[in-house]
């Protein structure tokens, strides 16, 4: 196991190095999506936190949709997404994406078998024509948790009160069906893992040594370079029309200080 210490110093250097990448992709105009798609529980909230938390959330954008309305269930199906797609200057990140069709919707019967077919077939074509050819760059993550650390994950969950939000309706289910989520993945893989929008599969039983990882990885598929920044300097505050600006709120509802 990772010790926190060692971890810790890892990721600053790994976030250091997503600045940069930030500053790059706003000086070039860059556009990147980041799909992060696994199994339930495998640490995919905790992997984006680790690649978004030390940089903007202007330049990296997470999206996370939920289950679709009535009115969006009636549009082409990918094009809630499109929607959420990058301008020049953005990394847009979808936890879970177009890809819940090919598994939750197909497993849990939420889509026909023939959508779902569909699905398979036209989306390496979606990926092509509309991403890449585009000039957007695709970067897509499978996260894979092992059935015993699954089994613990979803147990802590049930027990800890600060860890129940994260059981979903879906969740359960998923433990319960294992081999049909496995099924559904082998059938994606097989259909999507394409040369121009290949899959990268992370193991994720450990979770820290999982985000060290995603991050190393991303950072090394992207060709950036450190903007040249000028020297930055700390304006002196101004004299003219000073007056105590302290005073003025002393006697405002300040909150108690309990700490």
């Amino acid at each position: 196991m990772l010790k926190r210490k060692e971890y810790e110093k890892e990721l600053r250097k790994l976030q250091t190095e997503l600045c940069s990448l930030q500053d790059w992709v706003k000086a070039t105009g860059e556009r990147i999506i980041v799909i992060f798609e696994g199994r339930d529980a495998a640490g995919k909230g905790g992997t984006i936190r680790a690649l978004t938390e030390r940089v903007s959330p202007r330049t990296f954008r997470m999206v996370a949709l939920p289950a679709p309305s009535d009115r969006e269930k009636s549009q082409i199906y990918m094009q809630r997404y499109v929607a959420h797609f990058p301008a020049a200057g953005e990394i847009v990140i979808f936890d879970r994406s177009w890809y819940n069709r090919a598994g939750v919707e197909h497993v849990m019967g939420f889509c026909t078998r023939e959508q779902h077919r569909r699905f398979l077939e036209m989306c390496p074509v979606f990926e092509k024509n509309i991403i890449v050819d585009n000039g957007i760059r695709l970067v897509k993550y499978w996260l894979e948790v092992g059935n015993k650390e699954q089994k613990r994950r979803f147990e802590a969950r049930i027990e800890d009160r600060l860890r129940q939000w994260k059981l979903s309706d879906m969740d359960l289910p998923s433990r319960e069906r294992w081999y049909d989520y496995s099924r559904a993945r082998d059938k994606m893989l097989a259909a999507t893992d394409t040369d121009f929008a290949p899959w990268h599969i992370v193991r994720s039983d450990d979770k820290k040594r999982a985000r060290l990882n995603v991050l190393s990885h991303f950072l090394s598929l992207i060709p950036y370079e450190q903007p040249k920044r000028d020297k930055i300097k700390l304006p002196t505050r101004e004299k003219k029309g000073a007056y105590d600006d302290e005073a003025t709120i002393k006697d405002r509802r300040w909150i108690e200080g309990k700490y």
